[in-house]
Protein backbone atom coordinates (compact mmCIF):
# COMPACT_ATOMS: atom_id res chain seq x y z
CA UNK A 1 0.00 0.00 0.00
CA UNK A 2 2.83 2.47 0.78
CA UNK A 3 4.24 1.53 -2.59
CA UNK A 4 1.12 3.04 -4.09
CA UNK A 5 0.90 6.13 -2.16
CA UNK A 6 4.66 7.15 -3.12
CA UNK A 7 4.34 6.53 -6.69
CA UNK A 8 0.44 8.10 -7.27
CA UNK A 9 1.31 10.96 -5.25
CA UNK A 10 4.27 12.50 -7.16
CA UNK A 11 2.47 11.38 -10.38
CA UNK A 12 -0.80 13.44 -9.24
CA UNK A 13 1.68 16.45 -7.83
CA UNK A 14 3.38 16.45 -10.93
CA UNK A 15 -0.11 16.34 -13.21
CA UNK A 16 -1.39 19.53 -11.08
CA UNK A 17 1.33 21.58 -11.72
CA UNK A 18 1.84 20.45 -14.92
CA UNK A 19 -2.03 21.85 -15.79
CA UNK A 20 -1.88 24.79 -13.19
CA UNK A 21 1.26 25.80 -15.34
CA UNK A 22 -0.42 25.06 -18.86
CA UNK A 23 -3.37 27.28 -17.78
CA UNK A 24 -1.27 30.48 -16.42
CA UNK A 25 0.69 30.14 -20.01
CA UNK A 26 -2.70 29.76 -21.70
CA UNK A 27 -4.50 32.75 -20.23
CA UNK A 28 -1.31 35.02 -20.62
CA UNK A 29 -1.03 34.16 -24.05
CA UNK A 30 -4.86 34.70 -24.53
CA UNK A 31 -4.38 38.15 -22.91
CA UNK A 32 -1.86 39.05 -25.37
CA UNK A 33 -3.60 38.13 -28.40
CA UNK A 34 -6.09 40.27 -27.31
CA UNK A 35 -4.04 43.33 -26.69
CA UNK A 36 -2.19 42.55 -29.87
CA UNK A 37 -4.70 41.04 -32.97
CA UNK A 38 -7.84 42.59 -31.30
CA UNK A 39 -11.03 41.35 -33.32
CA UNK A 40 -13.29 44.27 -35.17
CA UNK A 41 -16.51 42.98 -35.77
CA UNK A 42 -18.22 45.23 -38.82
CA UNK A 43 -19.57 45.31 -42.29
CA UNK A 44 -16.45 42.85 -44.05
CA UNK A 45 -14.65 44.43 -47.14
CA UNK A 46 -14.69 44.35 -50.51
CA UNK A 47 -12.25 41.55 -51.75
CA UNK A 48 -9.84 43.65 -54.09
CA UNK A 49 -10.39 41.77 -57.31
CA UNK A 50 -14.15 42.02 -57.26
CA UNK A 51 -16.25 43.47 -59.80
CA UNK A 52 -18.46 46.75 -59.14
CA UNK A 53 -21.06 45.68 -62.06
CA UNK A 54 -21.42 42.35 -61.44
CA UNK A 55 -25.14 41.71 -59.83
CA UNK A 56 -26.35 40.30 -57.09
CA UNK A 57 -26.98 36.45 -56.80
CA UNK A 58 -30.33 37.31 -55.59
CA UNK A 59 -30.90 39.71 -58.44
CA UNK A 60 -30.27 36.57 -60.60
CA UNK A 61 -32.57 34.16 -62.18
CA UNK A 62 -31.94 30.62 -62.85
CA UNK A 63 -32.69 31.31 -66.38
CA UNK A 64 -29.49 33.58 -66.62
CA UNK A 65 -26.32 31.87 -65.32
CA UNK A 66 -26.96 29.23 -62.32
CA UNK A 67 -26.28 25.37 -63.96
CA UNK A 68 -28.30 24.16 -61.08
CA UNK A 69 -32.09 23.08 -62.05
CA UNK A 70 -34.97 24.43 -60.07
CA UNK A 71 -36.53 22.34 -57.09
CA UNK A 72 -40.15 22.81 -59.19
CA UNK A 73 -38.10 21.26 -61.82
CA UNK A 74 -36.57 18.45 -60.44
CA UNK A 75 -40.34 17.59 -58.49
CA UNK A 76 -42.04 18.19 -61.55
CA UNK A 77 -39.66 15.38 -63.74
CA UNK A 78 -40.48 12.33 -61.06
Amino acid sequence: MAMVFVISLPLILFSLMLGIGCYLIGRARGRQDIRTHAQAFGVPIVPPNANANHKDHASLSHDESCSKPNVSDMVGKM
